[in-house]
């Protein structure tokens, strides 16, 4: 079924009408992150937060804390059990679970990747169903959890679309893969009211460079921009999707602004981005900053990185995401144009 935009437009009023008069209590798990920063951001500059929110709660293992009436912090370890149910007791009317160990660090570290990506999303379900259970089944919150789309796995179709099996190749899609079925069933239950969102590559991502083995398609923007050089260790050819950090923040938004009746029963959503080559990318460089900027880019191969990537999403047609109205960018120039405006003209 394709929904029209008025009637896409008349539910997410009624979801904000909904926000406004019972919505209490928002936690973001994983808010020091790139994209819970965006979120954050987000949430305290838009309408969500004149919609009678009392309290925006920031979890993280390390937290720069915001000076805001409405914020609270708690720094702490999703693999702390006691946190975990102390969190869940704050009966959160709306839970963004962003925190992850990212892909690289989840392939060199199998037992810390499955515990932090994957265990401790359990202890919070059962923690979460605990609090359903006591409240006499009232409390339902809204889980949306930041999936990827490395849940996915090779051989793909030119384009995969929302029928495409999960089969993920490495340990970090395959923890991903594993919390979207936590969540689909536990909301299946009516224990929580979940969907997971299998974001594309957010590119360009700000600050320094990380573990995660895609972190290259950011640096190969983000680093010339700034006068550095930066290493490609794959071959132009390879192709892969993209979303902006900006855009990430919006997908987020969308979801807690979303009627999950309208999911029908699929859980999980491929999100819209920007399949495009890295020599794409690079082009789409050239032309918004020029030849000197992308001379700063070396080719240095790595095959283990190249070996990770080839098991990796090219394209997507997400159709249920679009009618369901995400939006993303048009162009990877879009994406350059957006980190630029967002992370060097207003810093």
């Amino acid at each position: 079924m394709i929904y029209n935009n008025s009637y896409l437009n008349h539910k997410k009023i009624q979801s904000l009408n909904f926000l406004g008069l019972f919505i209490m209590k928002i936690c973001i798990i994983g808010a020091n992150g790139m994209v819970g920063k965006k979120l954050v951001k987000k949430i305290l500059s838009s309408d969500l937060d004149q919609a009678q929110i009392k309290k925006v709660c920031l979890f993280d293992i390390n937290l720069n804390k915001k000076n805001h009436t409405r914020v609270t912090h708690i720094k702490g370890n999703l693999e702390d059990l006691t946190q975990i149910r102390k969190l869940a007791s704050e009966r959160f009317d709306i839970i963004f679970h962003l925190a992850a160990i990212v892909s690289g660090e989840a392939e060199e570290n199998f037992e810390k990747g499955w515990n932090v990506n994957l265990f401790s999303m359990w202890h919070l379900l059962i923690a979460l169903k605990t609090e359903h259970m006591s409240s006499s089944n009232t409390y339902i919150p809204k889980l949306i959890f930041t999936s990827s789309i490395a849940v996915f796995g090779a051989p793909f179709p030119n384009k995969i679309d929302d029928e495409f099996l999960c089969s993920p190749q490495t340990s970090y899609g395959a923890q991903k893969a594993s919390a979207e079925l936590l969540i689909s069933d536990f909301s299946r239950k009516g224990y929580i009211d979940g969907i997971s969102l299998r974001l594309p590559t957010i590119c360009v991502r700000p600050g320094l460079p990380n573990k995660a083995a895609s972190g290259f398609f950011s640096n190969i923007i983000r680093e010339p921009l700034n006068g550095q050089k930066a290493f490609l260790p794959v071959d132009i050819t390879v192709r892969h999707w993209h979303a902006s950090p900006r855009t990430a923040a919006d997908f987020l938004i969308h979801a807690a602004l979303l009627d999950y009746s309208l999911l029908k029963n699929r859980r999980s959503l491929n999100l819209p981005g920007v399949s495009c080559t890295v020599e794409e990318q690079i082009e789409a460089l050239r032309s918004v900053a020029g030849q000197k900027v992308v001379d700063l880019i070396i080719f240095k191969k790595d095959e283990n990185i190249e070996k990770m990537v080839s098991g990796w999403p090219k394209n997507f047609f997400p159709q249920k995401a679009l009618e369901l109205g995400f939006k993303a960018e048009n162009n990877f120039e879009e994406i350059i144009k957006i980190h630029i405006t967002d992370e060097l003209v207003s810093s």
